[in-house]
Order: C-alpha cells, then sequence, then structure tokens
C-alpha cells in the first residue's frame, strides 16, 4: 500500500500486517473489511511505512534526503488478536469496566452501536483516562488539563445518568481500572484511596448541578416549543454556566437530544462581555508594561543572579521603568522598576516571594519592595525612590534586607521538610500542588480528599522539628536533569524545569528540584508550628505554618488566651479542661431543663390562646405573640394549636432576647388557599427581617421586635376578617 500523512508532505510504500479474525481459512475476498461482531473480518495490527518521499503541491514526489521508516502497531489491536476478541472493551484491560457499568445498570451489555452500549464503553473508557490522568496529579478544576479531566469526568457520570444509574458510580469503576492495571502501574495502587475520593466527590457536586441543569434545560425546552424556536440564545446559555454553573457543552448534548440546538456564537460573545465587565482599567496598563518587558528582554543581557552566595552587590543601573513606560531618570517620591546588570535579589518564582531592600546611589535611595522576574532572564526591583534623582547608567549599591531574607529562607527549608512529612506520613500521594513562601509565613498545597486529623498533624509538626534538632547541612547542587533524577530528587508536576537543575538535600530523606534560598542548616529553621489546616479546592488541601521567632508568637499566644481562659474559669494551670468539660455538662443538663419547661408552658399555651382564635367561613384563624424564646418551641406551639383548631392558620410571634421570631403553621387541606411561606415573609417584612418556608409551615425572623403585633395581624387580613 501507500501511506501519506495529508496532501502534501512526508509520504512512501508501506507494508500493513493484517489478521483474519474469523474461524477456519481466511476468507480472502473478505480482506480489508473491519471485523464484526461475531469475529468475521480482517484487522490491521501493524504498519510499517517506508518514508522517502515528499509529496509536493502539484502532486509530485521528491526523494527525502534521509529516508526512513515508520513503524506503528495498535498494543490493543495486538491484543484483540491475543485474546480472540474483536473490540477493544472486549478485552481483559477493559471488559471487566463494561461489565461492572452492566451488571450496576442492569442491562446486558451487546457491543452494539446501541446508546446503552456505547455508554458502557464510555464509562470504562473514560475511568481509565480518569485513573491515569489522577495519578499523575491532575485533579478536577477550571483550568487547562484540570478541565479536561472534569469534562471527562461529568461526560461518563453523565452516560451513567443515562443508564438509569442514580447512585453514585462512577468511582468504582474508576477503581476497576486500578485493580486491572494497579500490577504494571504500581502509582495506581499508591493513590487508590486518593483516587475513590475525588471521584466521590466530584460526582456528588456533578449529580448535583445535573439535576439543577436538566430542570433548568426542560423550563428553556418548554419555552422554545412555545415560541416555536429551535435555537437556545447564547446569553441564556451564559447564563446557564456563569449562574448556575451548567457546562456550554452539556447543554449542546441535552439539547441535541431534546431536539433543539445552542448558538455557540451567541454564548461566546456573552461571555466575552462578562469578561470585559470583571476587566479593570489596569489592564491597560499591564499591557503598556508588557510591551516594556518584552523589550527589555530582548535588548539587554540576562541579569546575572548573586543571591545564593551574597545579600550585597554593586551593579550598572540599565532601565527604570516609570508609569507603564521606559525613562530614563527617576524623581524623589516616585514608584517605579529598576534593572540592573547583576542583582543579589531573589525575584518572586517557585512560590518563595521576591527579596525586599534598598538600592543606594549617593543620596539617592530606592526602597524595593518587591523583586520579579517578567521574563527569562530579567529581574526587576519595584519600589519607591527617595532623596535624590536617579539616572540610567548610574552605579549602584544594592543591599537585600537580611532579616527578611533570613526568615524566608527558613520558611522555605521548613516547606521542604513539610512536604516530606506530609508524604511520610499521608503517603506518596500526597504531592506538592503549590506553595507561598515568605518572612512572614510559609503555605503548602497538596492533594489530598480529606482534613487531616489532631493525631496526623501532631506527628508531621513531630517529624519537622526531629529534623530541625538533628541540625543537619541543607546541601544545594548544580546538574544535569537525569543525573537528579537517578537520586530520587522530586520535583513539582507543573514545574518547567531545564537540562541543568538545582537539587536540594536535606538529609537523605528530603531531596528535591529547588532554585530558590535556604537556611544552611536544618538547625537554622528554628521550631516548626502548624497554624491551620483547610480546604483549598476539589482534591487540595492547605497547610500553613510558621516557623523561628513567627512560631514562638503563635505559641505564646496560644499561651496567652490558655491563660485567659483559666482566669475566667477560675482553674488553675492544668485543670482548665475539667473545668470546661463540667461547664458543657451543666449546660447541657440546664439546656434539657429549659427545653422540659418550655414543653410544659407551650402545652399550656395551647390552651389559653385558643380563645384568641377566630372563625372564617369554617377556618380558625390565629395570631399571636408569646413569651417563648426558642424558634423550636414556638414551632411545636404553632403545631399543636393548628392541630387543636383544625382546619386552621396559625401565625405566631415572640421577642427572643430582641430579635422577633415568627412561625406559620397551616392545616394541609388548607394548602391550596394559604401558604405558610407566603404569609411569613409578608410578616417578616414588617419586622425588619425575612424568611419562607413550605406550603404547610414556614419561618422567619426580624430585627424590630416592637412590630409583632402588626406582623402577626397580616393572618386575619388574609383571613378577611
Amino acid at each position: 500500500n501507500f501511506w501519506q500523512m495529508g496532501d502534501t508532505g512526508p509520504c512512501g510504500p508501506c507494508t500493513e500486517i493484517h489478521f483474519y479474525m474469523g474461524a477456519g481459512e481466511p476468507d480472502l475476498s473478505t480482506f480489508g473489511d473491519e471485523p464484526t461482531a461475531d469475529g468475521t473480518g480482517w484487522v490491521e495490527i501493524w504498519n510499517n511505512v517506508f518514508m522517502q518521499f515528499d509529496r509536493q503541491e502539484d502532486g509530485a514526489l521528491a526523494p527525502l534526503p534521509a529516508p526512513s521508516v515508520d513503524t506503528g502497531m495498535g498494543l490493543e489491536r495486538l491484543a484483540c488478536v491475543l485474546q480472540g476478541v474483536v473490540s477493544n472493551y472486549d478485552t481483559d484491560l477493559l471488559r471487566p469496566v463494561v461489565d461492572l457499568a452492566s451488571q450496576i445498570c442492569g442491562k446486558p451489555y451487546g457491543g452494539t452501536l446501541g446508546a446503552d452500549d456505547v455508554a458502557m464503553r464510555v464509562i470504562a473508557d473514560h475511568a481509565r483516562a480518569t485513573a491515569f490522568m489522577m495519578s499523575e496529579g491532575i485533579f478536577p478544576g477550571n483550568d487547562k488539563r484540570s478541565y479536561v479531566l472534569r469534562r471527562v469526568m461529568r461526560r461518563a457520570i453523565r452516560q451513567s445518568h443515562q443508564l438509569g444509574i442514580e447512585r453514585l458510580f462512577f468511582h468504582e469503576a474508576v477503581l476497576k481500572v486500578v485493580d486491572i492495571l494497579g500490577d504494571a502501574y504500581p502509582q495506581l495502587v499508591e493513590r487508590r484511596a486518593l483516587l475513590e475520593d475525588l471521584t466521590k466527590q466530584e460526582e456528588e457536586r456533578f449529580r448535583r448541578t445535573l439535576g439543577q441543569g436538566l430542570e433548568l434545560m426542560a423550563k428553556n425546552e418548554r419555552w422554545l416549543e412555545r415560541d416555536g424556536q429551535k435555537l437556545l440564545p447564547g446569553e441564556v446559555a451564559a447564563d446557564l454556566y456563569s449562574t448556575y454553573g451548567f457546562p456550554f457543552d452539556l447543554q449542546e448534548v441535552i439539547g441535541r437530544e431534546q431536539g433543539f440546538g445552542v448558538d455557540q456564537a451567541g454564548y461566546e460573545a456573552a461571555m466575552e462581555l462578562h469578561k470585559e465587565a470583571s476587566r479593570s482599567d489596569e489592564a491597560v496598563g499591564d499591557q503598556a508594561v508588557e510591551g516594556v518587558y518584552h523589550e527589555l528582554a530582548e535588548e539587554l543581557p540576562a541579569t546575572e543572579f548573586l543571591g545564593y552566595e551574597q545579600e550585597q552587590a554593586t551593579s550598572r543601573l540599565a532601565a527604570i521603568i516609570h508609569d507603564g513606560g521606559r525613562v530614563t531618570r527617576l524623581e524623589p517620591g516616585q514608584e517605579g522598576q529598576l534593572v540592573t546588570n547583576a542583582t543579589p535579589f531573589y525575584a518572586e518564582s517557585g512560590g518563595q516571594v521576591g527579596d525586599r531592600g534598598v538600592i543606594l546611589a549617593g543620596e539617592a535611595r530606592f526602597v524595593v519592595s518587591d523583586t520579579q522576574k517578567p521574563r527569562d532572564g530579567l529581574f526587576v526591583h519595584v519600589g519607591k525612590l527617595e532623596g535624590a534623582p536617579l539616572e540610567v547608567g548610574a552605579e549602584v549599591r544594592l543591599e537585600v534586607d537580611h532579616d527578611s531574607r533570613t526568615r524566608t529562607r527558613r520558611n522555605h527549608s521548613a516547606t521542604h521538610l513539610l512536604h516530606w512529612a506530609l508524604r511520610t506520613v499521608l503517603g506518596e500521594q500526597a504531592m506538592q500542588k503549590g506553595s507561598l513562601v515568605g518572612p512572614d509565613r510559609l503555605r503548602f498545597d497538596y492533594a489530598g480528599s480529606r482534613p487531616l486529623e489532631a493525631d496526623e498533624l501532631v506527628r508531621i509538626e513531630d517529624l519537622v522539628n526531629a529534623k530541625i534538632l538533628e541540625n543537619a547541612p541543607i546541601e544545594t547542587e548544580v546538574l544535569p536533569m537525569d543525573d537528579a533524577k537517578k537520586r530520587g530528587a522530586i520535583g513539582i508536576f507543573d514545574e518547567k524545569y531545564g537540562d541543568v537543575v538545582r537539587m536540594l538535600t536535606m538529609t537523605h530523606d528530603s531531596i528535591e528540584l529547588c532554585g530558590g534560598t535556604h537556611a544552611a542548616r536544618t538547625g537554622d529553621i528554628g521550631l516548626f508550628k502548624i497554624v491551620s489546616e483547610s480546604g483549598l479546592a476539589a482534591g487540595v488541601r492547605r497547610v500553613e505554618a510558621q516557623t523561628g521567632t513567627g512560631a514562638m508568637k503563635v505559641m505564646r499566644q496560644m499561651e496567652r488566651e490558655l491563660a485567659e481562659t483559666g482566669a475566667l474559669l477560675k482553674a488553675k494551670r492544668g485543670e482548665t479542661t475539667d473545668r470546661v468539660q463540667k461547664l458543657l455538662e451543666t449546660n447541657k443538663s440546664l439546656q434539657k431543663e429549659i427545653e422540659q419547661l418550655q414543653k410544659k408552658l407551650v402545652s399550656g399555651l395551647t390552651t389559653d390562646l385558643t380563645a384568641d382564635a377566630k372563625q372564617v367561613d369554617g377556618v380558625t384563624f390565629l395570631g399571636t405573640t408569646v413569651e417563648l424564646t426558642d424558634g423550636k418551641a414556638l414551632r411545636e406551639l404553632a403545631d399543636q394549636l393548628r392541630d387543636k383548631l383544625a382546619p386552621a392558620v396559625i401565625l405566631l410571634g415572640a421577642d427572643a432576647g430582641g430579635k422577633a421570631l415568627l412561625a406559620c403553621s397551616v392545616s394541609k387541606e388548607l394548602v391550596g388557599r394559604f401558604h405558610a411561606g407566603n404569609l411569613v415573609k409578608e410578616a417578616a417584612e414588617i419586622v425588619g427581617g425575612g424568611g419562607g418556608g413550605r406550603p404547610d409551615f414556614a419561618q422567619a425572623g426580624g430585627k424590630d421586635p416592637s412590630k409583632l403585633g402588626e406582623a402577626i395581624a397580616t393572618v386575619y387580613r388574609a383571613a378577611g376578617a
């Protein structure tokens, strides 16, 4: 045969290898036919292309200067041949996942092009993609690869919904992939728990979105039918996404199934208007300075970074940026950005903030508040000039803020130890997802689906502080990337590394790629204290911590709060916990007494209040204020009065410590005429509040209890009494 990739370009004769999938002797008359479901026909498993020509635009074949052989073999097709099946989905790589979907939905799989069979195949394929993407540190989100994964997962989840699977299921399909391929890909097994948790969370989130979205799409479908339209307007589609989070591609799929389209051009235009409305006026200035950065990066040699060895240096001022443009002179009081030929200032990157300090030239003093690197090799010092003018070409003295740099070094080194400790306690799946290291704090984002337990937090702190006490040297080394990998160095998944990297070793347990500044020894960190642990996004947790004197301040604050609490409880050191426990028990006991008294009061009030009721057309209406301070008791009283006076409409009000409480209860046979939610909403507006609820019961609150009498009178207006 002859193979070519397009109308023009490399091409050449090829040798195709086909395998006959039928029984008995090969039927040459069917050669070239794809195999059918019953296994007859041929399947191409290999192709060797002898690349020797370059197809020209006029169709002529010009010889390639360097001929080659391009060989391509279909791995899954070969598996089909070896296992005697005709589809990739029937191999032992995917069929168990297909069978799982079939078992759960209760529908047989026939290997056809029917909607149910296609749905099962989509689930199997997408479960495999999900397992591998997550095992590589990509989690569902709204940006780039994370959004691709989210779309893959949501398509599979929707297919399970189409099959009638109402419960959470997709995580089971993903775990089946782990069972099948875990021996060959151990990272799947290592991150099994993480895959399960994140898949469950995404499915729960999407099923909520899907339910709401289907309801909204159904409303729009009825609207389109009423107006005889076949295209959902773009602004409606944009609102479904921006307000309800219902993605455009899913709108298209559902619309196609229901027989109408979605205006993509209108959607994109509406979304662009949303973006333009949210852009700040700074965008124009940003565009201007970006052009300056590009110009400087092309014109100037790369800034020489001296900050690993020194914190002070002398250099030449190469450029000044002010108000988004290049200038040759900066006046005192003006803010700007300075570029020098060399600098000891670290520019923000890799999670570490830029250095602060001063740049001096005679009487001129430029106070550096930040250092950035907007282009590779271009360091800019951001700040404000004091004292005297400063001109391009001047010789300047650059001095990094020593205290700020030292505290940043401590925090950065502690961040690496924290990463190691998290992986030690939680497993290798606790991969770094981001970090921020500055002089005042550190924060570390990692892959995790659940909050850290108290004993885990203690263990992580203990591990880090044990390494600090070892006072081991912190060593850095510049070496080829391949050598660093061989020595076990780990890096951040999203970070881009060159062929030569900087490797940081903090004891034999922590070896990472890092370009930041660090302490000389682990003991320089002093002390490590976690101050918070929280969820950041789906599958991402955040730990914030302090080191050195910052950690000491945190602990002193905790001691001070504990001492103040002890003083309030009149407890000696060591007795505070017992006192708090006893206080909670006493409070619980008193709360029960209050509830019992409220019930007795409710029982008595039920009898006393019936005299205030009014009868209108066979319905009892009652609106009154009562001396109750508990919303639950107010509800019980309203329900008891409703049952005693049925059929009835009850509206009660109470002053709960300066706040108005309202409760409305309506007999079920009356909800077609009187809606409790609407009644209580009208009353709540009078007392300066809001609320609502079901047709048969609703509650509300307000800020002005002095108007409760006027508010409850609304029930009699509703009755026409």
